[in-house]
C-alpha cells in the first residue's frame, strides 16, 4: 500500500500547555497557516473566556475557524472534520504548511480517525432527558449509563451533562448504546503528523490555569459573559455556553454563587478539562510527546520542524 504523503501539522496540549507561543514561533521559521482546533474558538464574542488569540498574534499569521458562528448556532465535530478537511487543501494549494493546533480533542480524534455516523435526535427526547438531568441531577444520570453502557460511562465524568445526555438520547432513540456506533476500529490518519504536549510537571500547570483565569477576570471576562447574556437569543443551556469558565461565570452573575466560589469552581473546572485533555492525548496513537516546560518555545519550534522534516523525508 502506498504511503500517505505528509499533509498537516497538528499540535494538540491542555489548556494553558503554551501552544499558541510556540504555534508563533514556529510561523516565524515555516510558511504556514493556523487552523484552530477548539470548539470554543469558533463563537464569535467569546474572546477572553477562551483565550483566544488577539488581532496582533492573528495580523503575524492566518488563522482559520475562529470566529465562524454565533453563540447560538450549533458546530459540531463533523462539522470541524468538513472544515479543516478543506482549509487544508486550500492552504496546501497555496504553497503553505497547514499547522492544526489547539486542543479539542475530540474533533482531533475526528479529523486524525474519521467519525462515526450517529442518529440524529428528536428535540422531544432530548428535552426529557434534560429534564431528567435537572431533576435527578448528572451523576445520577451518569450511573443510569453505567448500567446500560458501561464503557461509554467509564470515558465520561459524571457531572459532563453534555457527553452523558448524548449518549442516554442515542439509546433512547436506538435502543442501541453509543459504544456500538464506536467499535470500529481506526487507524491515524499518518498524513497528519501529530505532537503532543504533555506536561510532565502538573502543578506547574495547575498553577498556570489558575494565573490566567485570573488574569481573564483583569481583562473584563465577567463584562465579556454580561454582553452574551444580555443578546436576544441567549441561553445558558446553549452548547457554546459549557465552555469552560462561562458557565461557572454565569452562575455567579445570576447570584447562584458568590465570587470566591465562582472563582474557585472556575479554575477547578479548567484543571478538571486539563485532565481529560491529557487522558485523550496518551491514549492516542502515532503522536510525538512533547513537554512543554522542558525547553523554551524556540527549542520547541525547532523540534517541531525536525519532526515535520522527518515525516517529508520518509515519503
Amino acid at each position: 500500500m502506498q504511503k500517505s504523503s505528509p499533509r498537516a501539522l497538528m499540535i494538540l496540549g491542555p489548556t494553558a500547555s503554551g501552544k499558541t507561543a510556540v504555534s508563533l514561533a514556529l510561523s516565524r521559521v515555516l510558511d504556514m497557516e493556523i487552523i484552530s482546533v477548539d470548539s470554543a474558538l469558533v463563537y464569535r464574542g467569546m474572546d477572553i473566556g477562551t483565550a483566544k488569540p488577539d488581532a496582533a498574534e492573528r495580523a503575524l499569521v492566518p488563522h482559520h475557524l475562529i470566529d465562524i458562528v454565533d453563540i447560538e448556532q450549533s458546530y459540531s465535530a463533523a462539522d470541524f472534520r468538513a472544515d479543516a478537511a478543506r482549509l487544508i487543501d486550500e492552504i496546501a494549494s497555496r504553497g503553505k504548511l497547514p499547522v492544526i493546533v489547539g486542543g479539542t480533542m475530540l474533533y482531533a480524534k475526528a479529523l486524525r480517525e474519521g467519525i462515526d455516523e450517529l442518529p440524529s435526535t428528536t428535540p422531544e427526547v432530548r428535552q426529557e432527558v434534560a429534564r431528567r438531568g435537572a431533576l435527578l441531577g448528572w451523576p445520577a444520570m451518569h450511573e443510569e449509563l453505567s448500567r446500560i453502557d458501561a464503557d461509554a460511562a467509564a470515558r465520561l465524568n459524571p457531572n459532563d451533562s453534555q457527553r452523558i445526555s448524548r449518549a442516554l438520547e442515542v439509546y433512547a432513540m436506538t435502543g442501541r448504546t453509543l459504544s456500538s456506533f464506536q467499535r470500529g476500529a481506526k487507524t491515524p490518519d499518518p498524513s497528519i503528523v501529530t505532537a503532543a504536549f504533555l506536561p510532565a510537571d502538573r502543578a506547574r500547570l495547575h498553577a498556570d490555569i489558575g494565573t490566567r483565569f485570573e488574569s481573564m477576570l483583569q481583562k473584563g471576562f465577567l463584562d465579556e459573559v454580561r454582553g452574551l447574556m444580555a443578546r436576544a437569543g441567549f441561553s445558558p443551556e446553549l452548547a457554546s455556553m459549557r465552555a469552560v469558565g462561562y458557565r461557572q461565570a454565569i452562575d455567579y452573575l445570576t447570584g447562584k454563587t458568590d465570587f470566591e466560589r465562582f472563582l474557585e469552581a472556575g479554575k477547578a473546572a479548567t484543571r478538571q478539562l486539563a485532565k481529560r485533555q491529557i487522558t485523550w492525548l496518551r491514549s492516542m496513537p502515532q503522536v510525538h510527546v512533547i513537554d512543554p516546560y522542558a525547553h523554551a518555545p524556540e527549542e520547541i519550534c525547532s523540534e517541531l520542524v525536525h519532526l515535520w522534516q522527518e515525516a517529508c523525508s520518509q515519503e
